[in-house]
């Protein structure tokens, strides 16, 4: 691994599920179309199984941290027994540049440095390469595929959205009719009540977010109410069953601390770790909006529209308008060829409005999506049926055998 010349240092960790487990250096250019521009360090763990085993590269979204742990094992890995190649996203935790330029943090960017990465490493490990990731992660896995087809032999992107605005459209419609029209109703009574006791509720509210040192780019009633216009999406994205939410004539405390249980409000903290997404969603990967109609008489705020770019964009990129382009070019990608590709989704999870279930007829794209499954959907949360159809394929194409 030090013998490839973007790797300036690597070290050893802790695996209790690899023979051998390591943290690796590697140079990026921050544009790889003009590396005079200057370069940055990314993080990617390299977790070892054998020179002759398939290889799997993760396409995080995000930061790295996670993949630390000793225990961490990917779930295509495992079925594989397939080395890994985890990569974290520029602009995140310990892969990002300084100085902090925002202009370099694009789509392109992300999947040039995974063809860096591919090639690299690719002659460490000869064999079949997979690309997978989830959420985020997983649209990367999307975009990777898209401008760099003949990199892996096969991508399985997790719970991954396409979106087509800042706003996209589709999320609102989608909560409208997911689940029962009981489910629904229990969520949107819980939402009425804790916007009505808002004048006891937002003391509460407010203590809490000094206490966590929290910093809002609006007034604290209104983040109040971004919390509750957000509670419906982050329920149902991680699968939170209704049967959860406290009655409505609970206590204050009760309603509060259920409300912060699934809508906290670091979300919106312009101190967030996750600021660079927010940058991205803004610029190229678009985002979801919120429905209002059914709250209005109670909000602080006259209009929830274009809050991505009011509440979560830096000063200095409040005027950034939103690139249709990225998401043209993955459609038509996606419509014009057919590689080997499963995508996996959640039946409830809100991102599946933005997904590519409107593909068919593809011999190789597959898309499988679980029943009453969240954004915790993967291969082996699939009905039975799917998840044998999921494991013939990876072995058809990866020329491979997967042990129940």
């Amino acid at each position: 691994m030090t013998a490839l010349p973007e790797v300036t240092t690597v070290e050893e960790v802790k695996s209790e599920a690899f023979a051998e487990k390591y943290i690796a250096r590697f140079t990026q250019p921050l544009d790889h179309r003009h590396p005079e521009k200057g370069s940055f360090s990314q993080r990617v763990i390299v977790f070892h199984v054998g020179f002759d085993r398939p290889t799997v590269l993760v396409t995080e979204g995000y930061q790295a941290g996670y993949a630390l742990y000793p225990r961490y094992r990917e779930e295509l890995s495992k079925m594989l027994n397939a080395n890994m190649i985890f990569v974290e996203y520029r602009y995140f935790d310990q892969s990002t540049p300084d100085p902090k330029d925002w202009q370099y943090l694009t789509a392109e960017a992300s999947a040039d440095d995974l063809h860096a990465v591919r090639q690299a490493f690719g002659t460490i490990y000869p064999g079949k390469w997979i690309a997978t990731g989830i959420s985020k992660g997983g649209q990367t896995t999307l975009l990777y595929r898209t401008f760099y087809p003949e990199d892996v032999d096969v991508s399985v992107p997790y719970v991954a959205p396409l979106c087509y605005g800042r706003e996209d459209g589709r999320h609102e419609p989608f909560l409208r009719k997911v689940s029962t029209e009981e489910n629904r109703q229990r969520i949107e009574q819980f939402q009425l009540e804790v916007l009505k006791r808002k004048a006891t509720l937002l003391p509460l509210f407010e203590q809490y977010c000094q206490e966590k040192k929290y910093l809002f780019r609006a007034p604290i009633a209104e983040i109040y109410d971004f919390c509750v216009l957000e509670y419906s999406f982050a329920l149902w994205q991680w699968g939170t069953p209704t049967s959860t939410i406290p009655a409505t004539n609970s206590s204050d405390e009760v309603l509060f601390k259920h409300l912060m249980q699934i809508s906290e409000p670091g979300y919106f903290d312009k101190q967030t770790s996750t600021a660079s997404f927010f940058v991205q969603a803004a610029r190229e990967l678009g985002y979801y909006g919120y429905d209002t109609r059914a709250f209005k008489q109670y909000l602080s705020i006259k209009s929830s529209k274009d809050y991505l770019r009011r509440l979560m964009l830096p000063d200095e990129l409040r005027n950034m308008p939103f690139d249709k382009t990225l998401s043209r070019r993955i459609k038509k990608f996606l419509k014009k060829e057919d590689p080997k590709m499963i995508f996996i989704y959640g039946e409830n999870d809100p991102w599946t409005a933005a997904g590519v279930t409107w593909l068919k007829g593809k011999k190789n794209i597959h898309v499988f999506i679980q029943p009453g499954g969240s954004h915790l959907a993967r291969i082996h949360t699939l009905p039975e049926a799917d998840q044998k159809e999921v494991k013939q394929l990876l072995e058809q194409w990866l020329e491979v055998e997967i042990s129940d």
